[in-house]
């Protein structure tokens, strides 16, 4: 059994995502939340909501028990990107890239 929570389009390049996903990729699913509280990121309130949303999931959904949940995959691919221009020098346009993220995490039980 496993329960899923899919963030898409979340205003974060997946580069700065990457690294916060890293730091639960594994862990209990109430230590990660702990750990991303305390995380001083844009990126980890975002993916301690995402996190949230899959423990009600499989609480709600599938009947899982969630004091033996734990996170076995997250990941924070590249959404569509945001093509802004801003004016350069000598009547030019420099292009500003805005990147978006979809962000997703997995939760199984241990058994």
């Amino acid at each position: 059994m496993e329960a899923r929570a899919i963030a898409k389009y979340v205003r974060v390049s997946p580069r700065k995502m990457k690294p916060i996903a890293d730091l639960v990729r594994g862990k209990k699913a109430n230590e990660a939340i702990a750990i991303l509280k305390f995380t001083p990121r844009k990126g980890a309130n975002i993916l301690k909501k995402v996190i949230e949303s899959a423990i009600a999931n499989a609480e709600n959904n599938n009947g899982m028990d969630v004091e033996n949940l734990y996170v076995s995959e997250v990941y924070a691919n590249q959404g569509p990107t945001m093509k802004r221009w801003k004016a350069g020098s000598m009547g030019r346009a420099n292009p500003i890239l805005r990147r978006t993220s979809h962000i997703g995490v997995v939760l199984k039980e241990k058994e």
